[in-house]
């Protein structure tokens, strides 16, 4: 293992040493840490908990760590690849079998995302399904039964509903996640294993009430996942009751539009039972994160939360004008959003209410209308799926995102046919952009497809 140096509750890491097959045994790949109990806090600043984790320098004591780009890894003795395989050595220790396994530099990523979101361990993949996909894998056998949101990203929800009944017998509930009393009647005791919804549903921007939903699945030993794509920074589940959260790393946390990844964010058990040689669903269906990119993303997350501030302040600034305006504009942080209050009161502080808002055109055709000026004529943002890239994106949800939802299903989940879908990037200045959106307004009045108030 790395040599370690403990310093103002900073962990700095210099990979000079490997331990030998002799030193300190323990059989899992992430160690968990007895603490003394504690109250538990009521807000930990991410950015905090970010600063005070362990900092891996490079191998010749670059300040950035280095890229372990290789797929196999040697020994020194020949018995060391059976200790290895049969557990008694780990990542925990500087041993390493193979990269479909664990690889140092995405350890190195886990271990910022763990810190990111409070939790005990993580470990990145090739993509936030994927993420998704294996935890729900893990935790859930053929038979068993989930409870889950009914407004999911398109994705998600075609993996709960034909996806996995198909290939696994798993079979979903879905709920108005508001709704408490139906989301408790909706758990069958024994039977149902995890509770799952988003933080902030997408597109809905519906906010989740993270305390009371845990505080219910606990009571009836169901584990808790949370999707907290659309709100890193903005909400902490796991400090708030959640078993674990999986991320679209692609989206905020990248920044980019330019790399695919997912991260799942749990307790050590988990993660180890995820990389588990004979069981693990990491391990076995190999949605294996490359090298290359986790020390990309390694390398956006310490200014995350720079970005996502701002991507929330000109979100509000836009959807306040917005709502002036007369449009009818869904955001967490107009106060007449049915969540406002809840998510003040759940939301770390200073990041804001989030990157998305949403616009309701009443029509596609008029939403159509909408996103060509704003792209074509004003370049105010992109047509474009995705989220979390500097310049804004728009989408029309009904027919892109969550076109995996049948009419009723879209009704249901409270997607309207002419719902936009913002990204609400920060490139160009507050002002300039207003501009080029109001001029779309103007010419959108001109053609007829918008009344004036």
């Amino acid at each position: 293992m790395a040599e370690t140096i403990q310093n103002n509750n900073n962990v700095l890491s210099s990979s000079k040493k490997r331990l030998t097959p002799d030193d300190n045994n323990n059989n899992d790949n992430f160690v968990t840490k007895k603490q003394p109990p504690t109250t538990k806090p009521t807000w930990v600043d991410p950015v905090s908990a970010l600063a005070n984790a362990r900092h891996e320098f490079g191998e010749h004591g670059g300040v950035n760590m280095s890229i372990e780009a290789s797929a196999t890894f040697t020994v020194m003795e020949p018995e060391t690849l059976g200790r290895m395989f049969a557990g008694e050595l780990g990542a925990d220790r500087d041993f390493f079998i193979y990269s479909r396994h664990f690889n140092p530099t995405v350890l190195n990523l886990g271990r910022q995302m763990a810190a990111l979101e409070g939790t005990e361990a993580a470990y990145c993949t090739s993509s936030g399904m994927s993420a998704i996909s294996s935890v729900l894998l893990q935790l859930v056998s053929s038979g068993d039964h989930i409870v889950a949101s009914q407004t999911l990203y398109g994705g998600t929800h075609a993996l709960l509903t034909h996806f996995l009944p198909r290939s696994s017998n798993i079979t979903t509930s879905f709920v108005d996640i508001r709704d408490l009393e139906k989301v408790n009647e909706a758990i069958v005791e024994g039977r149902t294993k995890v509770l799952y919804f988003e933080s902030m549903s997408n597109p809905t921007l519906t906010v989740a009430n993270i305390p009371e939903l845990s505080s219910i699945a606990h009571e009836k030993g169901v584990t808790v996942v949370v999707d907290n794509t659309f709100a890193p920074m903005v909400m902490s589940p796991a400090r708030l009751g959640a078993d674990v959260v999986v991320h679209s790393i692609s989206k905020y946390i990248s920044g980019g539009a330019d790399i695919i990844a997912g991260a799942v964010c749990g307790p050590a058990s988990l993660l180890n039972s995820l990389m588990d040689l004979h069981q693990g669903a990491l391990m076995l269906l190999g949605p294996t994160m490359n090298a290359k990119v986790a020390f990309e993303l390694s390398e956006r997350i310490p200014h995350l939360g720079l970005r996502v501030k701002e991507h929330c302040n000109r979100a509000l600034i836009y959807a306040q004008r917005m709502k002036k305006m007369g449009l009818k504009v869904i955001y967490p942080g107009l106060e007449d959003h049915p969540d406002h209050h809840l998510l003040k009161s759940i939301a770390n502080k200073e990041y804001g209410y989030g990157g998305m808002l949403c616009l309701d055109m009443g029509t596609e055709a008029r939403a159509n209308k909408l996103m060509n000026l704003l792209q074509n004529q004003t370049q105010f943002g992109l047509m474009a799926v995705s989220l979390g890239y500097y310049e804004t994106l728009m989408s029309c949800s009904g027919s892109s995102t969550s076109s995996e939802l049948n009419n009723e299903e879209q009704a249901l989940a409270g997607i309207t046919p002419g719902l936009v879908r913002m990204s609400v990037g920060y490139s160009g200045t507050v002002e300039q952009r207003w501009g080029q959106f109001e001029k779309t307004l103007s010419r959108l009045h001109d053609s007829g497809l918008l009344s004036k108030n």
